[in-house]
């Protein structure tokens, strides 16, 4: 299949890029079209992408636990389901992987670490089943860092999963895998989860697509927790259309989990093709340029896609929130003492079974007071109402994802997240949609990425605003070197 468009030698950037195109992993756009017409089979599909993961996996790790004979079978149900009655929706048939926190019926559900390393769930989370349902092809569980926290970890049962576009370099964390497996077309989509950053921070780094939906859209039923009041799921792939296609499976109220919001589902492709002519975009400049500094390719991404929205009619000024550090450390605070709740009983039973990197991060957990949680919870109440109030006449806001290229993966500091503040752990706190996507290569042919936060259930929106920026733009005809 042809690959997206690209309009310009390097898109309307300027930054670098690689120059290796690879056209032949369709997206899930495009595949689920050539699917309905039977011009592509389910069971092709299936075993491309098996071929990729044993050709790409040995250096990649991106995977835990690879299902082929369960994954040929459904692929066989799949094609027979769609040459009898034609595909249940645009997912049938389409090759897909779990993080390894989302429980899956009869298979391990580790977490990626060695307390959950015989964990065999009973039952599919929520948006297993209904992915399942949909039609998708289930490949295998994918590496995260160690209970969606600890990572990269060298000292667990399995390795932390490496970049695609040099595997000596980051995924960011904590849907590692998934991140590795999109990029590098193992998989077309796959699940992530965020409390703190960790559909977007991948995203960023292995030049894909992932959006953190509004806190409540989606389930959280059968995944394993991290921090509760923070904890979003939700969906990664090549393309924002192809996330758009994931999320409107995913998403929709589940009485099994607390804080599922229920409210119609939208349709999520609803505004894809509408430009932006009219939307009201704030760039948080501050964010980017002051709080925390990001490299010359990643803000020149950022002014290139502001410059496109107000070039295609949209209007763009400057937004002015409350400073980075202090949603960081209300975050991080509140996601410390939350993630330790959780982890209490084992961490005082058998420490030892963690891996380094997240016993001394829970340990930091189990030193926070009541009156510490308090007064984050206080602020945290504070912080949203301020960005309600800056935000009062924008649609959406533009800033960083993360700060720069990924760096090797030897040389991410342990305490990284406590160093300098993150650029997603803001719409955590306020539970606002975030979607990231690519904006081009910088140095070393590493991609780099912008963010789009959206107002809360404004997703439809969101989609509209970064599919126009990535038609727009030739990023996505471009894959790592090693898939060629």
């Amino acid at each position: 299949m042809s690959a997206p468009d690209d309009r310009s030698a390097g898109g309307r950037g300027g930054l670098n890029r690689p120059r290796q195109d690879n056209g032949a992993i369709p997206t899930i756009a495009e595949a689920a079209k050539a699917i309905a017409a039977r011009q592509l089979s389910p069971v092709e599909l299936t075993e491309a992408c098996l071929a990729r993961v044993e050709r790409l996996d040995g250096r990649l790790h991106a995977f835990i636990r690879l299902e082929e004979a369960g994954a040929r079978a459904a692929a066989r149900a799949a094609e027979a389901r769609i040459m009898q009655d034609g595909p249940r929706g645009p997912l049938d048939g389409i090759p897909f992987a779990h993080k390894d926190i989302y429980c899956t019926a009869g298979i391990p559900t580790t977490g990626h670490s060695r307390v959950l390393q015989d964990h065999v769930p009973r039952e599919d989370a929520t948006t297993v089943r209904k992915l399942a349902e949909a039609g998708v092809v289930m490949l295998g569980k994918l590496a995260t860092h160690e209970f969606a926290f600890g990572g990269p970890s060298f000292d667990l049962p399995w390795p932390p999963a490496r970049n695609p576009w040099n595997p000596d370099h980051f995924t960011a964390g904590s849907s590692s895998g998934t991140g590795a497996a999109v990029a590098a077309g193992m998989i077309l989509g796959g699940t992530g989860s965020d409390t703190g950053g960790s559909i977007r921070g991948p995203a960023a780094l292995c030049g894909i697509a992932g959006i953190k939906p509004t806190y409540g859209l989606c389930s959280r039923a059968g995944v394993l927790p991290l921090a509760q009041s923070l904890d979003h799921t939700g969906p990664m792939a090549w393309t924002v259309e192809d996330c758009a296609i994931l999320l409107q499976a995913m998403a929709g109220y589940d009485a099994a989990d607390p804080a599922s919001a229920s409210r119609p589902v939208p349709d999520f492709r609803a505004e894809l093709g509408q430009g932006v002519k009219g939307l009201r975009i704030g760039v948080v400049r501050h964010f980017h340029e002051v709080d925390h500094p990001v490299s010359p390719a990643t803000l020149a991404g950022i002014e290139g896609a502001a410059a496109f929205f107000k070039a295609e009619g949209a209007e763009v000024r400057d937004v002015t929130l409350p400073g980075l550090a202090e949603y960081n450390a209300c975050g991080w605070l509140i996601l410390l003492a939350e993630a330790y709740s959780v982890h209490e009983q084992w961490m005082r039973r058998d420490p030892g079974l963690y891996g380094e990197l997240l016993r001394d991060r829970l340990a930091m957990g189990g030193l926070l007071s009541a009156a510490d949680l308090l007064a984050a919870q206080k602020r945290r109440r504070a912080l949203i109402a301020a960005t309600v109030a800056a935000t009062a006449d924008v649609d959406i806001l533009l800033t960083a994802a993360q700060p720069g290229e990924a760096a090797r993966i030897e040389e991410v500091p342990k305490w990284a997240f406590l160093e300098k503040p993150n650029f997603t752990i803001p719409f955590n706190v306020t539970g606002w949609p975030g979607l990231t996507l690519c904006t081009g290569f910088g140095e070393g042919g590493l991609p780099v990425a912008m963010q789009l936060i959206g107002k809360p259930f404004a997703e439809p929106t969101l989609f509209r605003a970064g599919h126009a920026y990535e038609a727009a733009h030739g990023w996505r005809a471009t894959r790592p070197a090693m898939v060629a």
